[in-house]
């Protein structure tokens, strides 16, 4: 398999799957503003899209989209309890948990990364974030990780968007529990062998 990543980018929820679950596959990055991969390549004629992460299978088949190709990988480990058997209510959870940090937390803190947002447009994805962050805040209570003790895929995704909030000046000041969490992922091997690979550590 490989991987194409952009440095930070959402590309690193998948990065640090791949690693959780132990399988083999090679990375390329991506130049987001030129389009181009370090190899040379057109990334849009990879991704038409034009936006990380994609997945090149071993067949040639690739899979877009984060949360679907965390779901793909973990499939190819099931004892990785990245997400969990298929017909258990546990694998609805985390799937639940990849699609509420898709739509609700990776689309608004993702949206401000655009210089042209309107101070009044950050007002509103602020305050959005805020209640998210609250229910997010009671979802950690007395757990480890989103699910309980078991690092999930939806783990390594909540990790990789909060830690864009420094980047683009969203305060966790009043919510101390998703600052531990992010410690707690950002301690795995997995996750600091991922940021290694990536440059960011």
């Amino acid at each position: 398999m490989k991987l194409y990543y952009a440095q930070g980018a959402c590309s690193l929820a998948p990065h640090i799957c791949l690693r959780e679950a132990g399988l083999k596959f090679d990375l390329e990055k991506v130049d987001l503003a030129t389009k181009k991969t370090s190899s040379g390549a057109d990334y849009k004629a990879v991704n038409p899209n034009g936006y990380v992460p994609t997945l090149q299978l071993d067949s040639g088949e690739l899979l877009t989209e984060a949360a679907v190709m965390m779901q793909y990988i973990a499939d190819r480990k099931p004892e990785s309890g990245l997400v969990p058997k298929a017909g258990t209510m546990e694998r609805y959870r985390v799937r639940e948990l990849l699609n509420f940090v898709s739509s609700e937390i990776h689309k608004t803190l993702g949206a401000l990364f655009n210089p042209a947002v309107p101070d009044g447009f950050r007002k509103i994805a602020e305050d959005r974030l805020a209640t998210r962050f609250d229910v997010l805040t009671k979802k950690l209570d007395g757990k480890q990780f989103l699910t309980g003790g078991n690092f999930t895929a939806a783990d390594a995704y909540l990790f990789t968007v909060l830690g864009w909030a420094p980047y683009l000046k969203v305060s966790l000041a009043k919510w101390p529990a998703l600052t531990a969490y992010s410690d707690r992922v950002k301690a795995r091997a997995s996750v600091q062998a991922a940021l290694k690979a990536e440059g960011m550590a």
